[in-house]
This record gives structure tokens, C-alpha cells and sequence, in this order.
């Protein structure tokens, strides 16, 4: 009767500690049925796919090749300071695929490190551009539409496109974030590069509507900025979450998705969506407003600025300055 019982015993043992350990391994959320996509989603990506056969203004193309002039002489000047320096260097030893252009060298890499190289490079020496709402665009949408149109060796007006989209996308995110994480400690230059280049790589890309909703759910994902750049006396990690970090993740983004890669349909709406982790209060309408009316590469935006501190006419302004002033000012 002893033994009997001590098996007995020892039987319940080993199904209670089977059963505690299936209960330990086994996920704490259990998968839900894939939601309906919402209509943000659905008007953003069609856009974000039919971009790169649209018509710009005139205006625009003319604001474009300014932008991209002005970008290209960052990169060139930034290639002989500290940041510029190092981004050559870590490009000439990661090596990859030699299919895109480090400026300012004779490197040729993958276009993932090639984003990143030219996008420290753009901010090295800070005569890049800068939206006056919290990020400066040329040093990512740039660098990542440089990278892939070599990859797949776009038009030049197919690369304008992809430009001015990149400039469009970023912008709205940040807008859609309002006011809340610009009340953090987040540094909105990431947050806005990472989803421009993102939109420039993909544009570059010729991803599909569906490919283009797998794309802004891999960029929610990748997207940072932490302001403690700030500290860096050496400025190099300044370019790397400024230019460098947004580039290269908005390049990977994209090309995981060409690759095949699927995702979340709507990151933007449902469960655990992107706005409710970044700002509750967030506006998912402003990331549709006016697309394909308003231009931000044109400097609609600049008009909210003091034109004391700052004129949208000119590229590569306004500068810090004004991006504090606007807000301070809301």
C-alpha cells in the first residue's frame, strides 16, 4: 500500500509539473482574428503606391531638385568631418553588394549601409535641410532613395517622386503625433526620418498597396529616437539618428517587403496600434490630409514659422532656430 501511494504520488507530481511548465511555455496572448484594415491604412497606402507614376506640380519638381542639390553638397562638405569619416569607413568594411554609391568616396556597398553612410554623411556638418517641426529630411529620404533607385535603377523622375513622398510621409507622422511626443524625451528627427525614408525607399521600390501596409507596419517597428544624442560632443551619433539610423531602417523596410516578407495589415489602427504606443491622442487623419494637394517639400509647413527666424524660399533652412521657435509656439 506504501509503494502503491508513493507511485501514486510521484504520478501527480510529474502531470502537476507537466502541466505548470506547458502553462509557462505557452504564449500569455492568445492570437485574435486579423482585424478589418481601417480607412487611414487603406487611402494612405494606395497613395504610397501610386506615387511613383504621379504628376508633380512644377513648383514642386523645381522645390525637389533644390532639396536634392542641397543635400548632395552636405554629403560632399560632411565627408571630412569626424561623422563623415566614420560612416566611409564602417561602409568600406561591412561590405555587401556593391551596387550603391557612398558620396563623396569610391565606395560601393549594399543600399542598406549605403543609407546609412550617406545619411550620417548629409548631417555631418548640419547644412542639410530641416522641416521646422521636428526633423530634417534631405539626410534620410534622400540617402534611401539613392540607395534603392540604384538597386533598381529608377528614373530620375521616378526618383523625384520617391523624394517628394518622403518629405510628405515624414511630415504627416509627425503631425498625426501631435502634441504629445513633442512633450517627451523622444527625439522626433528619427521618428520623422525613419517613415520619410521609409516612403522613399518603398516609392523607389515600386512596392504594391498591399506591400506598401506590410511597409509602414515594419517601419512602426523600427521606429526610435531617444534624445540623448544631445551628449555626443563628437556629433557622430547626432548623424547617425538624424540621417544615418532613419535611412538605413527605412531602407531595410522596404526591401524586406520586396524580399516578400508580410506583416500587420493596419499597424495604424487596432489592437496595440502605433499611435496608441506613441501618442493615444494622435491624429490618424492628418496622415492622409491633403496628399497629392499639399506639398511639404515646398514649405507649406514654413509658413507657421516666424519669417523673422526663417524663409522657406531657400533650402537647407531653417535650421534649429526655427524648429524651436515653431515649438515653443505650438
Amino acid at each position: 500500500m506504501r509503494n502503491e501511494r508513493s507511485r501514486v504520488t510521484r504520478r501527480r507530481l510529474m502531470l502537476e509539473t507537466g502541466c505548470a511548465l506547458t502553462a509557462a511555455l505557452l504564449p500569455r496572448r492568445v492570437a485574435t482574428a486579423a482585424e478589418p484594415a481601417g480607412r487611414v491604412i487603406t487611402e494612405l497606402s494606395r497613395y504610397l503606391a501610386q506615387a511613383k507614376d504621379s504628376t508633380l506640380p512644377a513648383n514642386v519638381i523645381e522645390k525637389a531638385k533644390h532639396h536634392i542639390l542641397d543635400t548632395l553638397g552636405a554629403m560632399i562638405s560632411g565627408a571630412e568631418l569626424p561623422p563623415g569619416r566614420a560612416a566611409i569607413r564602417f561602409a568600406n568594411s561591412y561590405g555587401g553588394e556593391k551596387i550603391a554609391t557612398v558620396a563623396a568616396s569610391n565606395v560601393l556597398c549594399g543600399p542598406i549601409e549605403a543609407a546609412l553612410a550617406n545619411g550620417v554623411l548629409a548631417h555631418a556638418d548640419e547644412t542639410d535641410d530641416s522641416w521646422p517641426s521636428g526633423w530634417h529630411p534631405g539626410c534620410n529620404v534622400i540617402p534611401a532613395a539613392l540607395a534603392v533607385g540604384e538597386q533598381f535603377g529608377i528614373s530620375g523622375a521616378h526618383f523625384l517622386r520617391a523624394v517628394t513622398l518622403g518629405y510628405d510621409i515624414g511630415s504627416r507622422f509627425l503631425i498625426a503625433l501631435r502634441p504629445g511626443v513633442f512633450q517627451t524625451h523622444k527625439s522626433t528627427h528619427s521618428i520623422g526620418g525613419v517613415f520619410g525614408a521609409a516612403a522613399a525607399a518603398a516609392c523607389a521600390a515600386g512596392l504594391n498597396p498591399q506591400q506598401m501596409r506590410w511597409l509602414i507596419d515594419y517601419t512602426a517597428q523600427q521606429c526610435s529616437g531617444i534624445a540623448a544624442w544631445d551628449r555626443d560632443s563628437e556629433h557622430i551619433e547626432k548623424g547617425f539618428v538624424f540621417g544615418g539610423m532613419p535611412a538605413r531602417s527605412g531602407v531595410t523596410a522596404a526591401l524586406l517587403v520586396h524580399a516578400g516578407w508580410t506583416g500587420v495589415d493596419d499597424v495604424l489602427s487596432g489592437t496595440d496600434n502605433f499611435l496608441e504606443a506613441n501618442e493615444p491622442h494622435g491624429q490618424a487623419e492628418a496622415l492622409i490630409d491633403k496628399l497629392g494637394e499639399r506639398y511639404e517639400i515646398i514649405g507649406y509647413q514654413y509658413q507657421k514659422v516666424d519669417r523673422r527666424l526663417t524663409d522657406s524660399s531657400t533650402p537647407g533652412r531653417p535650421g534649429n532656430h526655427a524648429e524651436q521657435a515653431f515649438l515653443r509656439r505650438g
